[in-house]
């Protein structure tokens, strides 16, 4: 009943290579071989990494990067520009294995506010959704600040040092199922492109976006995908809430299936999986060897895992999750074409030679009023030590 994932201490990450970025294909669980498990095609263009999504290929279902490490209650900041178009959308977010999650989020059809936004397990309420005007020009053409300040008693929404958001515990309890609706378990940092704008997708999914994607935009045109900009991540943990269960200072630990803030312990347990088919329940499985195949001994369809976390992440179901964002090769920095572009996906890159970052021919920005999606496309790997307590700790 129980699982392990790794406690992220406070750090500074500067998005200026690939370096310490690995795809989902390659991550075990050790979180001092990788800061990152990419999803899709991630690229470096003049120090900072820009995430892709492209018409079709590796990154058709958008890119995404999750942090190795979780955290229980912190200061998270992102620097980002966002990516723009109707149907577009990038985030930088915190989500927990029950689905708890605090949000900022990008519609590429309104480059002048951005969405705030939070889920306890993934109940969808549309109540929790709230525009925030960026101040200081659009979200596309200049880096702005985004920060998540949160506390086990109150959450807030910052843009450039100025808060735009409060949100207190006290104020989310739910009388129908007696408990505080409010994002309480340790969570990733993740930062994507997505996209909302398909056909496939629920039709609240494509309103709320702004419109189905515009494949021959000026942005596509150019490099081949859409893009959003990520410089730097900053991350201050804060201390473990008064009475949590703290025998250690490695790992979190859910210790039954209510997946609030009671059932997490700090461990010094271990996380890091054997191979791709093991679990948090059974982390030594491995593929079989040599010999057992020789013999006969196989594993069915069913028994050898696919890469853990490809079935997405998010509440809702209204639209349709994304297909698996392979991470290809290495991430180390590979060929991205002519103008110093680099991909972690090394020859399974997309894009149209090099990346020309976009200026002028702004979308027209909408006035949004349509039901907001219920759904996430986030491909990105679960951290794989957990992936067999997820389904089971979803309520």
């Amino acid at each position: 009943m129980s699982s392990e994932f790794t406690v992220l201490f406070s750090n500074d990450y500067k998005l200026n290579s690939l370096n310490g970025i690995t795809p989902n294909t390659q991550y075990l669980g050790d979180p001092s071989s990788s800061q990152w498990v990419s999803s899709g095609t991630p690229k470096v263009f003049e120090d900072q990494v820009i995430l892709t999504l492209s018409e079709d290929g590796v990154s058709a279902s958008g890119t995404l990067l999750a942090s190795t490490s979780y955290v229980w209650y912190g200061q998270i900041e992102a620097t980002v520009k966002s990516s723009r178009g109707a149907g577009v959308v990038s985030a930088f977010i915190l989500l927990s294995d029950v689905k708890d999650e605090i949000d900022f989020e990008f519609i590429g059809a309104d480059l002048s506010n951005v969405q705030s936004n939070y889920y306890f397990q993934g109940i969808t309420d549309y109540d929790n959704e709230k525009n925030l005007t960026v101040p200081g020009g659009d979200t596309f053409d200049s880096y702005h600040t985004y920060t998540i300040n949160w506390q086990p008693d109150q959450l807030t929404w910052a843009v450039n040092g100025t808060v735009m958001r409060t949100l207190k515990k006290s104020d989310t309890f739910n009388s129908t199922t007696n408990q505080y609706h409010y994002p309480q378990t340790p969570a990733r940092v993740q930062l994507s492109i997505w996209p909302a704008g398909l056909s496939k997708n629920g039709q609240g999914t494509v309103d709320w976006a702004g419109g189905l994607i515009n494949w021959n935009s000026v942005d596509v045109q150019k490099n081949g995908y859409y893009y959003a900009m990520y410089k730097e991540v900053n991350v201050k943990c804060y201390d473990a809430p008064a009475g949590a269960n703290v025998t250690g200072s490695k790992s979190y630990r859910y210790t039954s299936k209510d997946g609030i803030n009671s059932s997490i312990a700090v461990t010094d347990d271990p996380t890091i999986l054997k191979s791709l088919l093991g679990t948090g329940t059974d982390m030594d499985k491995d593929f079989p060897s040599a010999s057992a195949s020789a013999s006969g001994s196989t594993h069915s369809a069913t028994q050898v895992a696919t890469v853990p976390g490809l079935t997405g992440a998010g509440p809702g179901t209204d639209g349709t999750r994304g297909g698996n964002g392979n991470g290809g090769s290495s991430g180390s920095s590979g060929g991205g074409g002519g103008s110093g572009a680099s991909s972690a996906a090394g020859s399974q890159s997309t894009g149209i030679g090099g990346f020309s970052q976009g200026n002028g021919g702004k979308t027209k920005t909408d006035n949004n009023n349509a039901p907001p999606k219920s759904e996430r496309i986030l491909q990105g790997s679960v951290f794989a030590a957990v992936v067999a307590i997820v389904g089971m700790l979803v309520l």
